[in-house]
Order: C-alpha cells, then sequence, then structure tokens
C-alpha cells in the first residue's frame, strides 16, 4: 500500500517543516518507495541552468572533477540539485519508472517513456549514484540516477523529431520565448541582453516573430567572441557588444543606437551578477523590464530603479507558461538557422 503525498511535495520536506520543497533547506531524497501520487523517474541527463552552472564551474576553477564533487556534496547534503549560492537548479530528462497509483488513471503517461521535467532541479528530489560525463560548453551532465516529480510538477513527453539533447536545452528555458511572445507588441523596440545564449537567441526570434517589420530587435552580448552567431540571424537588427555589469557604458551604447528613445521591452538572460542596472537604463520610462536570468538580485533591480527614478515595470522571470514548451520547440521546428545552430551546440 503506498503511502498518501501532498499534491505540492510537502511531505518530502525534511527542513523547515511546513516549507514547499523549492524553498526547503532539505528534502527526503529515499526514493526506495514512492507516495501515491509521485512519478519515478530513471535520470539520464541533468541540464544545469546557466547561472547555477557558471557559478559551480567557477568555483571549481573549470577542474570537472571537482564539479563532479560540487554536485554530489549539493544532492547528498539538501536531497535536491539547489544551488546553494544561487538557488536555482535546472532540470533532467529520464525514463518513467513508476507511476502512483493516484496518478495512474490521471496522466495521459506510461512506464517506459521518456520525458523531460518542467519544473526545477531546486524542488525535485533526486538521486546521484554516477556521474558519467559532464559536457562543459552545454551545461548538461550526463547521469546515473533517479528523481520523483509531485502530482504538482509539470513534465513534457520528449518530441520524436527533435534529439533528446536538443529538447533538454530548450524545454529547461521554455518559459524565456513564451514570455516575451506575451509582452512584446507590434513596432516595439526590444533589447534582449545576453542574446548570444540558449534562452537569449530564442527571445531575440520570439521579440522579432511579435514586434515585426516595424519593431527592432536589438542584441546585446558581453563580447566580441561569437558575435557571428548574432550578426548572422536575420531576426536581429541590431548588436551591441558591452558587458551589463557595466550599465552606463552600455546605456551610452543603447541611447546613441536608438538616438535617446531607449527600449519599449527589454529581455535579461544574462547569467551572472550585477547585471540589473544596465538592464534598467536601457529601458524607456514606462517600459517594460523581464528579469529571466536566476542570476538577478531583485532587491538591486527595486531599489537601483528607485534610485534613478525609472518608472518602468519590472517582471519576474517565471519558468513556466501556459504553452511555453510546444512554443519553443516549434522555434526550432520553424527556423532553419536556430536549429542548426542549436544542434551544434547541444547534440
Amino acid at each position: 500500500m503506498q503511502k498518501t503525498g501532498n499534491p505540492f511535495g510537502t511531505h518530502r520536506v525534511l527542513e523547515p517543516i511546513g516549507a514547499l520543497p523549492q524553498a526547503a533547506l532539505r528534502v527526503d531524497n529515499d526514493l526506495s518507495e514512492i507516495y501515491d501520487n509521485e512519478i519515478l523517474c530513471d535520470v539520464t541527463t541533468l541540464n544545469i541552468d546557466s547561472a547555477s552552472f557558471t557559478d559551480i564551474k567557477d568555483r571549481a576553477e573549470g577542474d570537472e572533477k571537482k564539479i563532479e564533487q560540487i554536485m554530489l556534496d549539493i544532492v547528498s547534503k539538501y536531497g535536491k540539485h539547489k544551488n546553494p549560492w544561487t538557488g536555482s537548479g535546472g532540470m533532467f530528462i529520464g525514463v518513467v519508472s513508476k507511476i502512483g497509483n493516484k496518478l495512474k488513471e490521471k496522466v495521459d503517461l506510461k512506464e517506459g517513456e521518456r520525458i523531460a521535467s518542467l519544473v526545477s532541479l531546486s524542488l525535485t528530489p533526486l538521486c546521484i549514484d554516477e556521474i558519467k560525463q559532464i559536457h562543459m560548453q552545454k551545461d548538461q551532465v550526463d547521469i546515473k540516477g533517479q528523481a520523483v516529480l509531485f502530482e504538482s510538477g509539470i513534465w513534457a513527453k520528449l518530441p520524436q523529431d527533435i534529439p533528446p539533447k536538443l529538447a533538454l536545452a530548450l524545454l529547461d528555458v521554455a518559459g524565456a520565448a513564451a514570455q516575451v511572445d506575451k509582452l512584446v507588441k507590434p513596432g516595439d523596440t526590444v533589447a534582449v541582453l545576453g542574446a548570444r545564449g540558449k534562452s537569449g537567441l530564442l527571445c531575440c526570434y520570439q521579440a522579432k516573430k511579435r514586434a515585426g517589420k516595424n519593431g527592432r530587435v536589438i542584441a546585446i552580448d558581453h563580447q566580441e567572441a561569437g558575435r557571428e552567431d548574432m550578426d548572422d540571424a536575420s531576426f536581429i537588427d541590431d548588436v551591441v557588444i558591452g558587458p551589463a555589469n557595466h550599465p552606463v557604458d552600455l546605456w551610452e551604447k543603447v541611447d546613441a543606437l536608438t538616438n535617446g528613445a531607449l527600449c519599449d521591452v527589454v529581455i535579461s538572460c544574462v547569467s551572472r551578477n550585477d547585471c540589473e542596472m544596465g538592464a534598467i537604463l536601457i529601458t524607456k520610462q514606462n517600459g517594460c523590464l523581464y528579469f529571466f536570468s536566476m542570476a538577478t538580485s531583485f532587491t538591486k533591480a527595486a531599489l537601483g530603479a528607485e534610485g534613478i527614478g525609472k518608472d518602468i515595470e519590472m517582471i519576474i522571470g517565471n519558468g513556466y507558461c501556459k504553452g511555453h514548451a510546444e512554443l519553443t520547440l516549434n522555434i526550432i521546428r520553424e527556423n532553419c538557422y536556430l536549429k542548426e545552430l542549436y544542434t551544434k551546440r547541444y547534440c
């Protein structure tokens, strides 16, 4: 007889009692038995979110053995892969091993099917038996392990027409382009910080699709290396090279490029700290700024905007948006340039 679980997963919380799994310090990752409303998966690959993986690589000084040890220590201590310094996680792909009795008739899922989790590793009970390979440039780690998804958790079956590693990379940032689809209007000037990255280029594409021929998409990245990826993208109108943590320099470049008009919508996809003010400065008064990056300090953003008298709408990145998985996968199906580029990067 399977034990009854809470739909939000609080039955797995060890510390502090009463917290939800994401906010919890520790969760129970003993997966020898599952609750009646859990889905047990044999995990093959973790996609660590960009802010977290960048942080871990920096702490390990790029040493793969040290990265492995940091990851194993995180899971051993907390029962989940929640980076204690960034607070963020990532997602996984795996094969469904067992479905709790309560869920068997509720979910369109069978044991043996391959899925991607669409909820953060920062709330997902996880066991790692072995780290097989670390893909340093892909933010992906092949493992042998198990994880459970709660009743309230969301997931997606892996598509047949897109390679699993590519689907994992796309679904990890699916919320970004889907939110852009809601925020950008025809004719808008849109800037994307961290534009060459995984979420950045997807945002640029969707921004141009929504802004249309009378709109303008400005791709911003911190270094010249990789500029070609942005220059070759037909959906990008202008490229600006400048680190987002040098806010005044960035503002001067965008101010000159837009003749002082600045941007209607700004999307921040950067994966490093102290980039809030660069994004705020290039957003026009009464404009909209969407922070997708998990490296964002919302204290710095709120007080920084106040400090320079910027009245703008600032939106916290939400990894979930209704229909986000299909919208993001369809970008790759629609655009041959991105499909080829991302296949090279992540497959």
